[in-house]
């Protein structure tokens, strides 16, 4: 049984092997992707996911704009010494796409009434396209919704932005929050276990040589920038994080990640902007039934490298 997803992303080299994951996976039917910023502006974002479909030739997956910015207004920092300047590391989108079809932030509706009750939203960009669906159409737009499978937070480890924010929960903390409240059946993969998903040089340098997939070309020098970066962030490491395919391999392999239910706040403003909140005392307060998420504490890492190389050792992408 193959899962129809939505993805959210801002491809971002880690965005972008998500991106290929799913493209490749059989388990997936991949019914659209929102791009907007966060690792680059809006408009690259929507390049760079344009490209990668381009490869796969699967054109017919609908491209929807996503967010310009944060609900906060606040100026967007963007981190090219991590995904490139352009998003790709190295690598730039060739200028012979033209004319690609970019549908407005309304597609979302659409396609959560088309696959009504068989949708699972994967979030692997910052929150703002889900957090303005609640806004923009009321508190029940997405009850239709599986699931939400979505990479953000950091639960008893320090952030990667700040010492205690993730990067997608503190750009827009508003969306975050909103999101975590508002949403329902939500399974979050946090960097307490993202940050174990890691893949070495010598994988990345097996499959470049040998991946039988379009993205081939791509595999080596977007990772390899990703990787330099790492390690000047985190001296001694072995490989690079690939936190945004957690989320995908941990839809199609139910037992990859062990989850905790507890509710999740973030906090919005001040020196702590962008923590995520849960009470993880043996007896946690009450909380509603309905705002219980699903906290990723522990991950199977070894399976998370094997089922990574099985999939972009896939021949070709999927229809």
């Amino acid at each position: 049984m193959a899962y129809n997803v939505l993805m959210i992303a801002d491809p971002g080299i880690d965005d972008s092997f998500a991106i290929m994951f799913a493209l490749l996976n059989p388990k997936i039917n991949l019914v659209g992707i929102v791009s907007g910023y966060g690792n680059t502006p809006k408009e690259q974002s929507i390049k760079n996911t344009a490209y990668l479909l381009y490869l796969a030739n699967r054109q017919d997956i609908p491209i929807i704009a996503g967010a310009a910015g944060p609900l906060s207004g606040e100026p967007i920092l963007y981190y090219p010494e991590i995904h490139g300047k352009e998003g790709l590391g190295p690598l730039k989108p060739p200028d012979t796409l033209k004319n690609v079809n970019v549908y407005d932030i309304n597609k979302i509706i659409e396609i959560v009434k088309q696959y009504r009750g068989d949708l699972v939203i994967v979030s692997v960009g910052r929150l703002t396209e889900l957090a303005l669906m609640f806004i923009l159409y009321g508190n029940n737009t997405l009850k239709d919704v599986t699931a939400f499978f979505i990479m953000g937070g950091a639960f008893l480890v320090p952030g990667n932005i700040t010492a205690e924010a993730e990067a997608n929960f503190f750009v827009d903390p508003i969306a975050a929050n909103t999101v975590m409240e508002k949403a329902h059946n939500i399974y979050l993969h946090p960097l307490n276990i993202t940050n174990k998903a890691i893949i070495t040089p010598e994988i990345i340098n097996y499959l470049s040589e040998n991946s039988p997939t379009p993205f081939k070309p791509l595999l080596k020098p977007a990772f390899d920038y990703y990787y330099m970066a790492y390690q000047k962030n985190v001296p001694g490491i072995k490989g690079a994080p690939l936190h945004d395919v957690v989320p995908l391999m941990a839809l199609t392999n139910p037992d990859l990640v062990k989850y905790i239910p507890r509710r999740v706040r973030v906090e919005e403003f001040g020196n702590s902007k962008g923590k995520s909140i849960a009470d993880f005392r043996p007896k946690p307060d009450k909380e509603r039934p309905e705002s219980i998420d699903y906290i990723g504490m522990e991950a199977d890492i070894q399976k998370f490298i094997v089922n990574f190389m099985e999939i972009f050792m896939q021949g070709e992408c999927h229809i």
